[in-house]
């Protein structure tokens, strides 16, 4: 499982013991719902061992990223973030995942600039690049959303279980 590989060797790195999953975007937009939905997912699963911010009811996005970034540096220092957003991407590699070291910069596929966060990076590539365009998010399919947002919540169990797993052994 490379996200567990991952997390592992952020922790171990950084010495820090916690793992968060910072799931950004807004449920105002189709295209930009891929992160509260995974962050309501993994709420109503009840996924245990890890944080979460970011749900349907809670979002994080443009207006108050600065605001949880702040809270989370001040409550959760100890924390491996895992910051998790829709993005776009090349037109054959919408639907995809992608997942990758260092910090997410949200809003670039929509010319905003806000500031990076995470310490690992998930992104589901909802659009193609070459329209920078908000209203094109806003006719992205819901079901392609949910399948992505199912696939990276699946995957994220499954860490899960691996760690379960090694805290019996």
């Amino acid at each position: 499982m490379h996200l567990d590989r991952l997390i592992r060797e952020e922790m171990a790195a950084k010495g820090k013991d916690g793992i968060m999953f910072l799931c950004i975007g807004t449920d105002r937009s189709t295209g930009d719902s891929l992160g509260p939905l995974v962050g309501h997912m993994l709420r109503s699963r009840r996924l245990k061992g890890a944080a979460v911010i970011g749900t349907l009811d809670k979002p994080v996005h443009a207006m108050n990223l600065d605001l949880y970034a702040r809270y989370i540096r001040l409550h959760y220092p100890d924390y491996v973030v895992v910051a998790i957003d829709a993005s776009v991407g090349s037109l054959d590699h919408v639907g995809y995942a992608t997942l990758g070291r260092g910090a997410l910069q949200p809003g670039l596929g929509v010319s905003k600039e806000l500031q990076a966060v995470g310490d690992i990076a998930i992104t589901g590539i909802v659009g193609g690049v070459g329209s920078r365009d908000p209203v094109m998010l806003q006719s992205v399919r819901l079901s392609m959303v949910m399948k992505m947002a199912d696939c990276i919540c699946e995957s994220i169990f499954l860490v899960e279980r691996l760690w379960e797993n090694a805290a019996i052994i």
